[in-house]
């Protein structure tokens, strides 16, 4: 039987007199590949950043039964944000330096890299498939390249979670396609729990194991084809939803 990974109790998260997340409560379990979607503007982003405990909140969130609080988050997660700052054509490091600089989140002052560090930016690059990009500076890389390098040093300290943020947004299709496929293998293959932020219900619905839908509270949450079955989805999205459900039908993946 899976063990709960993640439990949120009634959180709220507010910037002033604005919620921009109410009384949102779930449990994710070990192992589950959630796609997290909604409109801009419906927390989507706060629920992330509550998770991190980047933003205050209202409501309890528990890792593994016991209060987020009490666990570095760092160590056991990975976080793949949209986009990073200093990631620019003229950015002077190469893809093996992105990856073991995942490493830092973990380590205590002064922060020296070892040869263990170097051995595991060296496995996490083997298991994305990526070891011939080692050498290559990053702003030479394409999109795609980018992003498995980037998802690298989000998997080099062997985070028990992954969560990422729209990374597939400026990837062309079949780029976008190559890092579904290698998030579905992370998952089902290495058993890493993920958490993905998306616009694309369409998209998503065909590669995680659940969806959880936001408009500042929680909609929904299940299995895509519940999501397909759903009255309270049909009364929410009208004929969008059955445009959204035919159009997953049409990739050839099964509800």
């Amino acid at each position: 039987m899976p063990m709960s990974l993640i439990e949120t109790k009634k959180v709220s998260v507010r910037y002033g007199s604005i919620e921009a997340l109410s009384q949102v409560s779930f449990v994710i379990d070990e192992g589950n590949y959630v796609g997290i979607i909604g409109p801009n503007g419906s927390g989507k982003t706060s629920l992330i950043k509550a998770l991190l405990g980047l933003v205050g909140f209202e409501g309890e969130i528990f890792f593994q039964g016991k209060r987020l609080s009490e666990f570095r988050q760092t160590k056991h997660i990975g976080y793949l944000p949209q986009k990073l700052s200093f990631l620019d054509q003229r950015f002077p490091a190469t893809a093996r330096e992105i990856v073991v600089s995942g490493v830092y989140c973990c380590k205590k002052f002064p922060k020296h890299l070892t040869k263990k560090d170097d051995k595991a930016a060296e496995r996490a690059m083997e298991v994305l498939g990526i070891e011939s990009l080692s050498h290559r500076l990053i702003g030479k890389l394409s999109g795609g390249q980018q992003q498995r390098v980037l998802l690298a040093r989000a998997l080099v300290h062997n985070p028990r979670l992954l969560i990422l943020d729209e990374p597939t947004v400026a990837l062309d299709p079949q780029s976008r396609e190559a890092f579904y496929a290698t998030l579905s293998e992370l998952n089902k293959k290495h058993g890493v729990t993920i958490l993905f932020i998306s616009h694309d219900v369409g998209a998503i619905g065909a590669h995680a194991s659940k969806l959880l839908y936001l408009d500042r509270s929680l909609v929904f949450y299940g299995s895509f084809k519940e999501f397909c079955q759903s009255k309270t989805m049909t009364d929410y999205f009208k004929e969008g939803q059955h445009f959204i459900c035919h159009r997953h039908d049409d990739r050839g993946t099964s509800l």
